[in-house]
């Protein structure tokens, strides 16, 4: 403080540290500083416009990157389809109603399209009502003109009684917001209500079950879970309950395993490139610090890739294998679950345990399966509660923090001239290279806050994770309400204060050091008038700052970094077939970032209104360009990645809420310094904030219960109704464990993938063996011992596929000809599927049930069919059995509603589109009869040239020039000794 005070106090030429205090006084005003917004208006509808023509006139030919979903997703959820002219796809998006877009994308996509048509209408109105009401008043009563008309149009210079339409203004703001919020709440209740009755809901597990956790030890068995519930529901009918195992180091061991598989794949995509001309020293790697025989290697030693990554791929597989044999004979973990037969009884029960804690366990209803956090869920009640206070905590000192490096950024790098006062060789450069760092200048702060925004969202997921988040869904929602606490305060609220509360510090210091009192100094220099003049010059930034946002709604349609990532993988590095597989799958779409966005957007519009009528207008123009756009992208681009069902709308109801009270704080703050003396208009303002909560209450107690739950009670009258054998059967066929278990406990096993043009290779380049595919060999280990026979099915279920188109020459390896090289192939493969829709859009629902049908979706399909995970018909090797050598009979079932079909070519499962396997990961084959059916004639050499001929002779472990598995073991022993 001291040092500060002597530098102000200076009068001679400034130093670099005072011309760094002077940039530091206002570090954003670079960035403030605009030609025009008729520039940047004409600017961004012009390259908007120019990225929209180039998008129409390439879509007809780039199906893959602008219109994947019509090729994968199933009938039931393919988009409408496009023509090849021109503007053929705008039509779909005026044709296609609101419940079109729940049946085909999803009620998650179909609550965001409502928001962001809420934002446009909203914006529309008040840009009607702002530019009508303020700009006249505050033109008309100015005193006196302000030259720049852009600050003429705001209350900088406007005093006394004119600012009661300031005051009316914020009230009509205040009503138009509520009251299209307390619609849109109305709509989504209708919403969600339609989406419980749908067939899929009422069809799935999930939907019937309720889950469990911070159960006590004394209560950790499937007996204590109905006792517990009986505690709340002493009447309601017999449930089946499933208490967790506890799966250890399985989880780990299969991250690894996908992880050295993914790695290998990686070493032999770059040495068999050229399978005609192969590098002359073998690839190299360190051993895994993970490998339990890591500490017998010398330090450095770099081992064959190929060799070790093969061989620590078996030893994971055969530890798996042990670990999940012996998965039950493990103790129970403090959760589970309970699945009744009628949807309403569940519920009723789950919002009768809403606020109570039986035994100390908590109650709600299931998510979906493939939506827990299964690491997360064994935590207990204070861990959690200790995990999120410290994540609370790390946030708020990572949102503090970016204040320094946000402002450096805004002196430096948007304006190198400032680096170069205080840098004199610097400016030296820069005076010399003109143009050269005025490109820097261009690009490096775009893409250095890009990169921001880009890894602060995989952050704070992470965070979240590590916080105890139960769900991926609800890890999503607490992402956005970080990312808008984050960018509210750094990006508007410190942006628009700062100079204000450098300058207000700064007056408070000299006058202090020339001898006035400290609260006399802090009452002259006058706080509010100081934050009022900022937020009046800061303002016409934000419309163009607005205005520029069409850019990246322009981006995100033309899919341009897609573009490019797929450009750069293909040309200039070695991508594996699983890397060019899911090149070619549709991208999941980032909720939390394009809620925060908006939200973000609406909030500066809403705040800036009555100080800058100017930014209404340009929110509105961007969501009304937006809602189109984001209605492509979400029906024939992207997919849903975990589906919630509508449930981020209660977030998105609070945070509009909460700017719109920021919105009356600065209202206040305008009718506080300019208005009545008397203050009479800031007590007038005053009551809006309580309003506004008194509102939200209102809304929460009408609308809450009927969003979550589809009935609040159950009589036994409904469950007479229900009916007793639907409910048995349904109870005998749902395998709760199996549905509800941990993935780790029936998760196939990835495969290795090598390109078809390599395969030949593989024999003389590998030495040593894989098991034969995902199994991980439990074929010999069918049973388990335990507390159910749930588990034991999941097993079943598991192990009852062998492995999908091996190489004929080398065991373990998948083999991927060209022509396969496509998402279609492997769309119902957990393993590609699980980022890209869960497999739910492509005629896969792992979550459904059908009561009373055997061999269906209830009671886990076929044990007896095709490998989890094997790529439809296999991979066009082999002979007419297809699917790896497995020939065992299929069962036929002669239920009606199972209409399976003969296989249309070889290796092609039995399959009924209504039906699927209990796992999730049980199987692959895509539902629409169009693809992939077409490729299923003759194709090239590597698919079929080979298809009838024998396997390749495998040499020796003592191939010339190739190290043995047992040599390299013996130099790895003399070297360590």
């Amino acid at each position: 403080m001291d040092a500060l005070r002597l530098l102000l106090a200076r009068d001679d030429d400034k130093s670099p540290a005072e011309i760094l205090l002077d940039l530091l006084s206002d570090p954003f005003s670079s960035q403030v500083q605009q030609d025009s917004i008729w520039a940047a208006l004409g600017s961004s509808l012009a390259i908007t416009a120019g990225i929209a023509v180039c998008f129409s006139f390439l879509r007809p030919y780039n199906s893959v990157v602008y219109a994947p979903k019509l090729k994968h997703a199933d009938d039931k959820h393919a988009p409408p389809p496009l023509g090849n002219g021109v503007f053929a796809w705008v039509v779909p998006l005026w044709t296609t109603s609101e419940q079109d877009v729940v049946n085909l994308v999803g009620m998650d996509a179909a609550i965001f399209m409502r928001f962001t048509r809420m934002c446009r209408n909203i914006f529309v109105v008040l840009s009607v009502l702002g530019c009508a009401m303020l700009i006249p008043i505050n033109w008309v009563n100015c005193a006196p003109p302000d030259p720049v008309w852009l600050y003429r149009i705001t209350p900088k210079n406007v005093w006394g009684s004119p600012h009661w339409a300031t005051v009316v203004f914020a009230y009509l703001l205040t009503i138009i917001v509520c009251g299209f919020l307390w619609w849109n709440y109305r709509k989504v209740t209708q919403m969600r209500l339609r989406y419980m009755q749908s067939d899929e809901y009422q069809q799935s597990l999930h939907a019937r079950t309720l889950m469990l956790y911070d159960i006590p030890k004394n209560m950790s068995s499937d007996e204590g879970i109905a006792r517990i519930i009986d505690n709340i529901a002493p009447n309601s009918s017999f449930s089946r309950t499933a208490v967790a195992r506890d799966v250890k180091v399985l989880p780990d061991l299969i991250a690894q395993h996908g992880s050295t598989v993914r790695k290998l794949e990686k070493v032999l995509a770059i040495y068999l490139k050229d399978p005609n001309n192969l590098p002359a020293e073998r690839p190299k790697c360190p051993p895994s610090k993970k490998d339990p025989s890591y500490g017998t290697y010398p330090k450095g030693q770099k081992l064959d890739a190929i060799e070790y990554l093969t061989q620590r791929i078996k030893f994971l597989e055969l530890e798996i294998k042990d670990v999940r044999q012996r998965v039950d004979k493990r103790g129970s973990m403090p959760y589970g679950f309970a699945s009744y037969a009628d949807i309403a009884e569940a519920h009723a029960i789950g919002y009768a345990c809403r606020k109570k804690k039986p035994h100390g366990a908590t109650i709600k209803l299931a998510p979906r399966p493939s939506d827990v956090i299964w690491d997360n869920m064994p935590l207990s009640s204070s861990t959690r509660k200790t995990r999120r206070l410290w994540n609370n905590l790390w946030i708020a000192i990572l949102t503090l923090l970016w204040i320094a490096p946000n402002a450096m950024i805004a002196i430096f790098l948007v304006n190198l001239a400032n680096l170069g006062n205080l840098w004199p060789a610097f400016d030296n450069s820069l005076k010399t290279n003109r143009q050269v760092w005025s490109v820097v200048q261009g690009i490096a702060s775009p893409a250095l806050m890009s990169l921001v925004y880009l890894v602060l969202p995989i952050i704070f997921r992470r965070m979240s994770i590590k916080a105890g988040d139960q769900t991926k869904t609800g890890r999503e929602r607490h992402v956005v309400g970080k990312l808008y606490t984050f960018f509210v305060f750094n990006n508007l609220i410190i942006f628009s204060i700062f100079s204000a509360i450098w300058s207000f510090t700064t007056t408070v210091i000299k006058n202090t050091n020339n001898g006035t009192d400290a609260w006399q100094a802090f009452q002259d220099a006058n706080i509010g008038f100081t934050l009022f003049i900022s937020l009046c010059n800061v303002s016409p930034f934000w419309i163009t700052w607005l205005l520029q946002r069409q850019l990246g709604a322009a981006v995100d349609l033309a899919q341009l970094w897609a573009l490019i990532y797929s450009f750069v993988m293909r040309k200039f590095s070695s991508p594996t077939p699983r890397e060019l597989i899911e090149l070619t799958a549709p991208p999941s779409f980032d909720y939390a970032s394009y809620y925060n966005y908006f939200l973000y957007y609406a909030t500066i519009a809403i705040c800036f209104a009555a100080i800058q009528p100017l930014v209404l207008p340009a929110a509105a123009m961007y969501f009304c360009i937006d809602v189109a756009l984001k209605k492509y992208l979400l029906l024939y681009i992207f997919v849903t990645k975990t589906e919630s069902g509508g449930m981020f709308w209660r977030i998105l109801f609070n945070r509009f809420l909460f700017g719109a009270i920021l919105s009356h704080l600065v209202v206040f703050l305008i009718v506080w310094v300019r208005g009545d003396p008397n203050h009479l208009h800031a007590y007038a303002v005053a009551p809006l904030p309580f309003l506004m909560i008194g509102f939200k209450f209102f809304c929460a107690r009408t609308f809450d219960d009927k969003i979550h739950y589809f009935a609040t009670r159950y009589s036994g009258t409904q469950r007479a109704e229900a009916g007793f054998d639907v409910k048995e059967q349904s109870q005998r066929n749902d395998r709760l464990a199996a549905r509800f278990g941990h993935p780790a406990l029936y998760k196939p096993l990835i495969t290795p993938m090598v390109h078809a043009k390599a395969q030949n290779l593989l024999a003389s380049i590998y030495q040593g063996r894989l098991s034969d595919g995902r199994s991980a060999g439990l074929d010999d280990s069918l049973t388990v011992s335990g507390y159910s026979d749930t588990y034991s099915y999941a097993m079943d279920n598991m192990s009852s596929g062998k492995a999908g188109k091996l190489s004929p020459a080398v065991p373990g390896f998948e083999v991927v000809p060209e022509s396969r090289l496509d998402f279609e192939f492997y769309k119902n493969r957990d393993e590609f599927a699980a980022d890209h829709g869960g497999g739910e859009l492509f005629g896969r629902h792992a979550d459904m049930t059908r009561p009373g049908t055997p061999g269906t979706m209830g009671s886990g399909g076929d044990p007896l069919g095709s490998r989890p995970g094997t790529p439809v018909g296999g991979m066009g090797f082999g002979g007419a059995s297809g699917g790896g050598g497995n020939n065992n009979p299929r069962r036929q079932y002669t239920d009606a509603s199972s209409a399976y079909a003969s296989p249309a070519y070889p290796g092609q499962p039995f399959f009924n589109g209504a039906s699927a396997s209990a796992s999730p990961y049980a199987s692959d084959m895509p539902t629409r009869s169009r693809s992939p059916m077409i490729y299923s004639h003759a194709n090239e050499s590597g698919a079929n040239l080979v298809a009838g001929a024998a396997g390749m002779a495998v040499s020796t472990p003592g191939y010339p020039g190739i190290p043995s598995t047992s040599s390299m073991v013996r130099e790895r022993g003399v070297e360590g000794a």
